[in-house]
């Protein structure tokens, strides 16, 4: 016969965090393990969320926590949701990840984070490299059409911060001309920072609250002292909503800690209902598309702040397109694509890939062409691993922004706003001692 499980002392740190969950509430139903995907993989070693819940409650914290378990989940918060007595057991399993010793950290993570707090970034970018890449890039726009654009860094009195992704910077340089095309067509007076940049926030995957708190703080310092009116919160789900989480904490030690910011749906539908942007369906014609709820951006946002965006979303793919089918479960009940929480950039691809069965499933169920997203981990999730998994059915994965850039219909600038916007430019570059004129 096994050994009867034999109750341990607690730690009084981790008592002291564990008990606003209040387990004694806990029913044992089972309802948050049947709702998690990561129940029933091999990766799993047997845990699931039930039975983790029940170690904690007999004080096996440090099985837990040695555990692989934590580093599966995704903080989709399905477990949540479904939990009667609601348990924030996504808050939980990133308590266990804070825990663990950060030399044991599994992957790249802590390495990102280390990186992102010495450097402003998770692929610790030089700045000159960054710089020069902006530069180059704006060139690039101009010659695809577009002139006057530039990539305007550190601006005074900005009416929008932006927030790059280390990602697309290091590699998928062209993901970002479609924000840029957005902010060229409604004419935004934007900017972007040159230092402390990153949009992913790499703390909350690993369950650093230090990191979380800065890299917000960071943002707002930001804000702050350029006399910008607001920030666009970052897209990656995690990022957008570390970064919630970052300021509110922020705020909490210092009321002034406070700043300006719209989510990207929301801003995407101002400058749709303002007319600032004009959109063509037509484009998008013979495609069926379908919508992707990030967890964060949906769920959890739901949960912790009152507001989870899903009709914003789906009002802005009807102004872009005449053919749109909903995957099913949605909303709170959908699907997590299985790459959040550090999942994309973590050690643990089959069991990110199993995770994501579901919403494979999902897609290929509702017969549409197209995927929509707006979370830089799930568009490579789905674009990237799952496929690689899952071979029988192909669809596109597009981001949200990406679909708005493809419709938009561009007035042209006058004479005037270029040469405006082509000396503000070169101003810039002579400023950062870049030239654009010469070779590289």
């Amino acid at each position: 016969m096994p050994e009867p499980i034999q109750i341990k002392k607690m730690p009084g740190q981790v008592r002291e965090y564990l008990n606003q969950f209040d387990f004694s509430v806990c029913l044992t139903c089972g309802a948050c393990s049947a709702g998690c995907p990561i129940t029933g993989g091999e990766g799993a070693q047997g845990m699931d969320i039930r039975k983790a819940l029940r170690m904690l409650t007999y004080g096996l914290v440090e099985e837990v926590v040695a555990s692989k378990f934590p580093w599966l989940c995704t903080g989709c918060g399905r477990c949540a949701a479904a939990c009667p007595m609601d348990i924030d057991i996504p808050a939980v399993m990133g308590h266990m990840k804070n825990l663990r010793d950060r030399a044991e950290v599994p992957g790249i993570l802590h390495k990102g984070v280390e990186h992102v707090l010495a450097t402003g970034n998770n692929m610790a970018i030089p700045k000159a490299d960054y710089n020069f890449l902006m530069m180059d890039m704006s060139q690039e726009m101009v010659d695809e059409g577009l002139p006057g654009f530039y990539v305007p860094i550190d601006k005074q009195n900005a009416a929008i911060a932006f927030y790059p992704n280390s990602k697309e910077v290091f590699a998928d340089n062209d993901d970002m001309k479609w924000w840029w095309k957005i902010f060229y067509a409604a004419r935004e007076d934007w900017t972007i920072p040159s230092e402390n940049w990153e949009a992913v926030d790499w703390g909350l995957f690993t369950g650093n609250y230090e990191a979380t708190k800065e890299l917000a703080q960071r943002k707002i310092n930001f804000v702050q002292s350029h006399n910008i009116k607001r920030m666009i919160m970052p897209d990656c789900g995690g990022g957008s909503y570390g970064c919630r989480i970052g300021m509110t904490k922020c705020k909490m030690e210092d009321p002034n800690n406070q700043v300006g910011f719209i989510y990207l749906y929301e801003y995407l539908m101002e400058l749709i209902k303002e007319g600032r942007i004009k959109l063509d369906k037509s484009v998008h014609a013979g495609k069926v598309f379908t919508w992707h709820d990030s967890c964060k951006h949906g769920r959890e946002l739901e949960r912790h702040y009152g507001h989870g965006f899903f009709d914003e979303p789906r009002w802005i793919i009807d102004q872009c397109v005449d053919q749109f089918v909903e995957m099913y479960p949605t909303r709170m009940d959908g699907n997590c694509c299985g790459a959040g929480g550090g999942n994309w950039p973590g050690p643990y691809e089959d069991d990110s890939a199993w995770h994501g069965r579901r919403k494979y499933e999902s897609i290929k169920n509702s017969g549409a062409n197209v995927v929509l997203v707006a979370c830089s981990n799930c568009h490579d999730q789905l674009m990237k691993r799952l496929p690689k998994y899952y071979k029988d059915y192909k669809y596109e994965v597009k981001y949200i922004w990406e679909l708005v850039a493809d419709a938009l219909v561009i007035d042209p600038w006058t004479e005037e706003e270029v040469a405006q916007a082509e000396a503000a430019a070169a101003a810039q570059w002579e400023a950062m001692g870049l030239d654009p004129n010469e070779e590289y």
